[in-house]
């Protein structure tokens, strides 16, 4: 399984991956789940992947070769005029990776499925915003839905509605993300470290600051620790359940 994260701040976009795959309790790998691409002052991209692994790997190839010879590979994503536009390539190329595999066996076409976040800025317009769907269609992030989460979504959910507000600095948006993916890690083995982050602050067209947050890293451990015992305070400060015969 997986757990990304793509919010969309009033400063700009956060984006953020574990990197656990498996394939049964005994079959348990680490991939990297998020891409980046820039051309500073032009354009700044980041892919985030969750699904069938083969899958997801090819359609980054995909995108690589197409960006590395664009005159002979087009189109590209350095090539595209929009996020829309960029949001729509990577759509038809999951797509089209599917669709190669799904006549190889029985229900390959489920199997062989992936789901994508991608989001950045081109110069001229604000930043952006997508999720895209293994049948390559997409939705575009906005003020009523923010972000976008994709893999074992349900466990880190709660404190992201609880938390968010548009105006979050990168450093507390980063904060409130690392306490979904806590939360997650904790709920779900198929969720692990090392976590992926990149930041696309608005207007600078190039990538921002990005990280790899690995096991035993001092700040993640300390927000891990402080948060659970802030839910056992607070858990403890609440009035307790009288039942209405007065019974305990």
């Amino acid at each position: 399984m997986t757990y990304c994260v793509g919010m969309k701040l009033n400063r700009g976009l956060l984006m953020m991956s574990d990197t656990r795959t498996n394939a049964g309790v005994d079959n348990i790998s680490t991939f990297r789940k998020m891409y980046s691409w820039e051309k500073p002052g032009e354009r700044a991209i980041t892919v985030m992947t969750a699904g069938n692994l083969a899958t997801t790997q090819a359609v980054i190839s995909l995108l690589d070769e197409r960006m590395k010879a664009p005159s002979d590979r087009s189109p590209s994503v350095f090539e595209a005029p929009s996020m829309f536009q960029v949001a729509r390539l990577v759509g038809q190329t999951l797509r089209e990776v599917i669709q190669e595999n799904a006549d190889t066996g029985a229900r390959a076409d489920s199997a062989f499925n992936a789901t994508l976040i991608v989001g950045g800025q081109i110069a001229g317009s604000e930043p952006r915003l997508f999720m895209i769907y293994p049948e390559g269609n997409f939705v575009e992030a906005s003020t009523d839905t923010p972000f976008f989460q994709i893999g074992e979504t349900k466990y880190g959910r709660p404190i992201i509605l609880r938390g968010f507000e548009p105006d979050l600095p990168f450093n507390d948006a980063i904060k409130l993300l690392l306490l979904s993916f806590d939360s997650t890690i904790k709920a779900n083995l198929s969720v692990d470290l090392p976590i992926d982050l990149q930041v696309i602050e608005e207007d600078t067209l190039e990538l921002g600051y990005a990280a790899r947050i690995e096991r035993g890293n001092p700040y993640y451990d300390e927000i891990s620790g402080k948060w659970g015992d802030a839910l056992r305070a607070a858990f403890h400060s609440l009035p307790n359940y009288v039942p209405e015969n007065g019974d305990t």
